[in-house]
């Protein structure tokens, strides 16, 4: 990948219009478009999938020393102003541009060298309007917008990727099959099961710190809300970096690898016997990639088959072929439910319900299989929201949001699990960690996490538990279920990185 513009995750796409008059027709067919400047001509939105980018094509020149700068819009303009290695003007046999502004005459500056002599081209990059292509009586605007409150000193040229969703979902129009009672008929409705309705349109984007787009995924690059093909359906999540400066990504039944130019580089589809792949991806330092997903066909010890929600782990290589499993069912208890009953039911997770905010989650014996909260196979009683993958032990730490933050090794075995006592039985109570002070004295807590004098708390219904470039853990506290129960007040919850 080009060199990336290293404070922050971008990326982008351009659409430009060039005309062709009449006289451009040749009787073999149409000219191609001709040079932009000394070097070749300018495409915008090279593969169809970032229209906010471009590419200036070498023409058979060959270059070195690149440097691109996107002029910002206006007085108060960001510009973005990055190098080009040679590897990624091999890969794209031209000069990627990134950071366009929509519906815009972009000035981008082009310096390089060639034959040992410096030389620079200004353009003129003309892009069309980026497009939401799911709207309906719900929306209150085309685009999601950025409402910039601050921009701390030093923070000024900082690009923020977006990965989030239009808020208008499709419906639950998919379902996997579930198993039916063994007393019911041949023509009784069979259950649904699995995360499969877990399904909303992609908004893929990067802001700048002005607010402005500069950059858009395609809607439609891996989603397709209009057409029951669960090969394009599903919650586009999980975008993490690599050491290339491309991104994997999880949508529904496939797990990908894009670049900021918007080329699809890998697409493949979940191994047999798995589905519904959701919130994370990372590419560990041996090439392989981790996915969270559930577990299809899955036999309970009841015998019942049912797809799991959000409780394994594969570990595949990018042949798309199986490495590593690791099934929460079998790691963890499916059946401890001490945070489950403490949620807020109008709040869980993305399923949100108004109507009951701030009360608290009841959890019935007889829940229905499902996306739904409930204990054991089948229900949504781990839900991994983040991976991380340790090095240093070759091992993997979870946020089961459900759970807590656990670590797991390679064989399988729980190294230490990060949550408050209440409801872990032997062997894993063993492996709770205990709180200490920075003067290594430990501090007393009660089963539901709450601890005597001391500002230290746990984290619950987390996400995001990543190492840091520090080696330390990182984590964002959603906070709901605090202590195991709902305060007296909405507004007494907070959120809080850790």
């Amino acid at each position: 990948m080009f060199d990336k513009y290293r404070k922050t995750l971008v990326a982008g796409t351009v659409a430009i219009t060039l005309g062709l008059s009449a006289s451009g027709v040749m009787a073999a067919g149409f000219k191609p478009a001709p040079p932009a400047g000394q070097l070749g001509a300018i495409i915008v939105d090279p593969y169809g999938n970032a229209p906010l980018t471009a590419l200036v094509d070498l023409d058979s020149h060959v270059i070195s020393d690149v440097k691109v700068t996107v002029h910002g819009k206006g007085e108060k303009g960001v510009d973005i102003s990055y190098k080009v290695g040679n590897e990624s003007l091999k890969t794209y046999d031209g000069v990627p541009i990134f950071g366009l502004y929509q519906k815009f005459a972009n000035k981008v500056t082009v310096e390089w060298k060639e034959n040992g002599k410096a030389m620079k081209d200004d353009y003129v990059v003309q892009t069309s309007a980026i497009v939401n292509n799911y709207m309906d009586n719900r929306s209150i605007s085309d685009l999601q917008q950025t409402k910039v409150v601050k921009v701390a000193p030093g923070f000024e040229d900082r690009l923020y990727l977006v990965n989030t969703h239009t808020f208008t979902a499709q419906g639950s129009d998919l379902h996997w099959h579930g198993e039916k009672d063994k007393n019911a008929g041949i023509l009784d409705a069979g259950p649904a099961t699995g995360a499969l309705p877990f399904d909303i349109a992609p908004f893929t984007f990067i802001v700048d710190t002005e607010g402005e787009y500069r950059w858009w995924l395609d809607q439609n690059t891996f989603y397709d809300g209009r057409d029951r093909n669960i090969n394009k359906r599903g919650y586009l999540m999980g975008i993490r970096e690599t050491p290339r400066g491309t991104f994997t990504a999880v949508q529904g039944q496939h797990w990908y690898e894009f670049d900021m130019m918007g080329q699809v580089l890998e697409d493949h589809k979940l191994p047999r016997g798995f589905a519904d792949a959701t919130h994370e991806s990372i590419e560990t330092p041996n090439g392989t990639v981790l996915l969270r997903v559930g577990k299809s066909n899955y036999r309970r010890d009841d015998g019942v088959h049912v797809t799991t929600i959000r409780d394994h782990i594969l570990e595949v290589d990018k042949s798309g072929r199986v490495v590593d499993v690791w099934d929460l069912t079998k790691i963890l208890d499916p059946k401890r439910d001490a945070l489950l009953g403490a949620l807020d039911a109008g709040a869980v997770c993305v399923n949100v319900d108004l109507a009951h905010a701030g009360q608290q989650a009841k959890l019935e014996p007889d829940t229905p299989f499902g996306d739904a909260l409930g204990v054991g196979p089948g229900r949504n009683w781990a839900h991994v929201n983040s991976i991380a993958y340790d090095a240093k032990d070759d091992s993997i730490i979870l946020s089961s949001r459900h759970q807590g933050v656990v670590k797991i090794g390679r064989d399988k075995q729980v190294k230490w699990i990060l949550a408050p006592s209440k409801g872990w039985e032997k062997p894993l109570a063993s492996k709770l960690l205990k709180p200490v002070d920075a003067n290594g004295k430990p501090i007393t807590c009660n089963e539901n996490g709450l601890c005597e004098n001391s500002d230290f708390d746990f984290t619950y219904t987390q996400h995001t538990a990543w190492i840091s470039s520090k080696g330390t853990l990182t984590i964002f506290d959603n906070g709901d279920g605090r202590h195991l129960e709902q305060p007296a007040l909405p507004t007494m919850k907070y959120s809080r990185f850790v």
